[in-house]
């Protein structure tokens, strides 16, 4: 983390987030490295806790990445139109905005005001989600907040100077793109849609493309390409048969697993305390 700079945490609520997990992913991440990676950034819980000075971030997901992008391009007109949003906000605003996908609107929008327009969505809608229906469309409920914080004024700040003052590489792309250019003792931290825990429990529609079975056995031979080219490789996924069994051969692959809160059923009594697992290929 570079001193210079305030310490930060994610400027969105994303699914799956880790913060929780820190305390695990921090004690068990490597102490030294070269360059961090991270191909399923998401929230960027991990990240932006241990702020590397040269990073390369990445997600599939075009509206999210572009989130990150404006942050550190036009964070202040960026702030200015989450304020509106906030002046503004109750379901009947909420719902016409998420419409703007649907009726054309979001083709005029500039590329900022598309910012604001998710990251104020993500902030006021049901549990934070992020989904989108076949045809790509926002389609999440607004949520039940007393007082959301729509706009956060000085994370956000932070979040664009630091971006801009260190050596971030932003990708919207797919996970195995994003790091071709790793090498030895470079880090990556793989995050990516989890494997269901049930047949019913399948949340992977973070992109309208989803993350299925097929994507799972390419991430589990990056990993191992990536384990043969020298570079550190840590892994969350579900604590189920499938993940176990893909990775348990890999020489000298760390499987730990690690209990952790699962938030986004909706009915209280689909949530709770759940396994994940931590993969690694070192020690």
């Amino acid at each position: 983390m570079p001193e210079t700079l305030a310490r930060l945490k994610p400027f969105t609520k994303w699914t799956g987030g880790k913060r929780q997990l820190l305390p695990e992913l921090l004690k068990l991440m490597p102490k030294q490295y070269n360059r961090y990676f991270e191909p399923f950034i998401g929230g960027g819980a991990l990240f932006f806790e241990v702020m590397p000075t040269h990073a390369t971030i990445n997600d599939f997901n075009k509206n999210l990445i572009h989130s990150y992008q404006q942050i550190r391009d036009d964070v202040d007109n960026l702030i200015e139109l989450l304020r509106v949003h906030q002046a503004n906000n109750s379901k009947e605003y909420y719902l016409d905005l998420r419409s703007v996908d649907r009726d054309g609107r979001i083709d005029i929008m500039s590329e900022t005001e598309k910012a604001a327009r998710i990251l104020y969505m993500l902030r006021v809608d049901f549990n934070g989600l992020y989904r989108v229906n076949s045809k790509n469309q926002f389609n999440v409920p607004y949520g039940r907040y007393k007082n959301p914080k729509i706009v956060d004024e000085s994370l956000l700040l932070g979040v664009s100077e630091y971006l801009n003052k260190c050596d971030i590489q932003i990708l919207n792309g797919d996970f195995e793109d994003a790091v071709l250019s790793a090498k030895t003792g470079d880090f990556v931290y793989f995050d990516p849609p989890y494997a269901p825990i049930s047949a019913t429990s399948a949340f992977t529609a973070y992109t309208h493309e989803g993350f299925g079975p097929d994507e799972q056995k390419r991430l589990k031979d990056v990993f191992v390409e990536l384990t043969d080219r020298g570079v550190k490789v840590m892994l969350s996924n579900s604590d189920v048969g499938v993940i176990h069994e893909l990775y348990k051969d890999i020489p000298n692959v760390e499987i730990q697993i690690v209990g952790a809160n699962r938030m986004i059923n909706s009915k209280a009594e689909g949530r709770g305390k759940v396994n994940e697992v931590i993969i690694r290929n070192y020690r």
